[in-house]
Formats: C-alpha cells, sequence, structure tokens
C-alpha cells in the first residue's frame, strides 16, 4: 500500500488522472448534492447536467473566439509537392514557381542568376519580405528545420538564408480590410526561401567565427513551402457545437417536465370525475 502511494505522489501522470478526478468528484459532485437536495436526485441531476454542458459550450465559444484553450494543430510552413528545393535558380520555371523561363548568358555567375531570378521573381508579384518582417523570421526557421532535417541539404553553417519571397493568401469575403472575420476561405500561400552554400571556415579555439563567406562557385538553391493553416480552433469549434447541441436537448426536456407538472397542477391530465 506504501509503495502505491509513492507511486501516485511520483508519478505525474498518475497524479495529474487522479487530479482530475478529485476535481470532477469535488465540484460536479457537490453541486449536484446541493441541488439534489432541493429538487430531488432526478431533476437535480438533469439541471446539474445542464449547467455543465451549458457551462462548455460558453467556454468552448470563448477558446472559439480567442484562439486559447484546447487547441489544435498551430499554422506551420511545409514543403510543396512534388517539388520543394530547387537547386538551380534556371529551374524555378520547370518547377512551376514562375512562368517565364530564366534567360542568362552563356558563362554567367552564379550571383548573375540570382540577380535575374530575383527581378523576374518580383515582376511575378512574389514579394519580398524585409530582414526585419516576423514573416521572414517565421519562414526562415521552417526552411532551417527542412533544410537540416528533413531534406538533409546542408548541415547547419553549410549555408546563409538570403531571402524568403512570400506570395498567396488571400482571404475572402472580405467587408474592408479591418472588418474580416467572416473570410473563411483562403487562397494557398506560398514562401520561397532562396539560401546559398558557404565556403568551409576553420575554427580556431579562443578566436570568433569567421564571417561566414558565400560559395561563389556554385548556385543559389531555393526551397518551395506552403503554409498549413492547421486547426488551432478545431476542438474549441466542436465542443462549443457538442455541448450546445446537449445543453439544448437537456433544456428541452427540463421545459416538457415543467409542462407536465404544470398540467398535473391544473387537473388537465388527471381531471376528477363527478
Amino acid at each position: 500500500m506504501l509503495s502505491a502511494l509513492f507511486a501516485i505522489s511520483w508519478d505525474p501522470n498518475i497524479r495529474g488522472i487522479i487530479v482530475v478526478l478529485c476535481m470532477f468528484l469535488t465540484l460536479c459532485g457537490g453541486t449536484y448534492l446541493v441541488i439534489g437536495t432541493n429538487l430531488g436526485a432526478r431533476l437535480g441531476i438533469l439541471v446539474s447536467v445542464a449547467a455543465l454542458f451549458g457551462w462548455l459550450a460558453t467556454m468552448g465559444a470563448i477558446w472559439m473566439v480567442y484562439g486559447i484553450g484546447l487547441k489544435g494543430r498551430e499554422p506551420t510552413w511545409k514543403p510543396a509537392n512534388p517539388i520543394s528545393i530547387i537547386r538551380d535558380g534556371t529551374y524555378l520555371n520547370s518547377a512551376e514557381v514562375i512562368d517565364v523561363p530564366i534567360k542568362v548568358a552563356a558563362g554567367s555567375s552564379p550571383a548573375e542568376v540570382a540577380a535575374t531570378v530575383k527581378k523576374q521573381l518580383e515582376a511575378e508579384k512574389w514579394v519580398r519580405l524585409d530582414d526585419a518582417d516576423p514573416r521572414r523570421g517565421q519562414a526562415a526557421a521552417s526552411a532551417d528545420d527542412i533544410i537540416q532535417n528533413k531534406a538533409k541539404e546542408f548541415a547547419a553553417g553549410e549555408y546563409l538564408t538570403l531571402s524568403v519571397y512570400d506570395r498567396g493568401g488571400e482571404r475572402s469575403p472580405k467587408i474592408n480590410e479591418s472588418l474580416d472575420f467572416l473570410a473563411f476561405f483562403h487562397k494557398p500561400h506560398y514562401a520561397l526561401v532562396e539560401f546559398a552554400p558557404l565556403l568551409p571556415q576553420r575554427a580556431e579555439p579562443g578566436r570568433a567565427p569567421a564571417k561566414p563567406v558565400i560559395d561563389s562557385s556554385q548556385p543559389h538553391r531555393y526551397l518551395l513551402m506552403i503554409r498549413d493553416l492547421g486547426s488551432k480552433r478545431q476542438p474549441a469549434i466542436f465542443i462549443t457545437i457538442g455541448s450546445s447541441l446537449i445543453f439544448g436537448i437537456l433544456c428541452w426536456l427540463l421545459h416538457r417536465r415543467d409542462r407536465f407538472v404544470l398540467a398535473n397542477a391544473t387537473g388537465e391530465l388527471n381531471s376528477a370525475k363527478v
């Protein structure tokens, strides 16, 4: 018995389950005990359960509006299919990133090819995000995870993120720019991350790391990502809808019972025979 108590005290999973059960029995059970002593066992449980699901519907609506409480998957960037990494800017047209092929002179350096690609991207309404834009930092962080862990294109410190381009993601319908809470439809949102390999640097003990130098002999790479909107408010929506339905049914049952009680009290159901 003592060992079981020690296990409950130290195991966070078992302890969490017991805390939740005690809370439920104390709050819900205590509420039912008070209501049941005044209204009776059957009516007390009906009123208590209706109040519980009414509270759940209210909390679910608050979670749904503010995006708090029980949440689903957060929005994130994912590699686009079927092609995500383009290892040369001249292949962006083949990967359907841009509509017009990149035309450069024979013997052009990778930097010149990258400059031509930049002009074409901006001409086709790809927006280059400023270095201080939070969206750039989020897209670059997601790109680092894809490049290093999923695609294993480079390891950390072997490349440098140069630019992040953004396109799409418009929402509709909108009343105006500031009133868009009815904009439930989204167009695909894409991000194109430009990165370049670095020259190997020799690390010397006791000295600051050398400034990264781009390898001018290798072409710049491009990572195409698509925005996954996630399901942040989905659990709250399900809780709100389900709890509201159960709350409505329980309220109808209470109303139906009140009608029967009123009919019995007025003698409409069991009229006395003269």
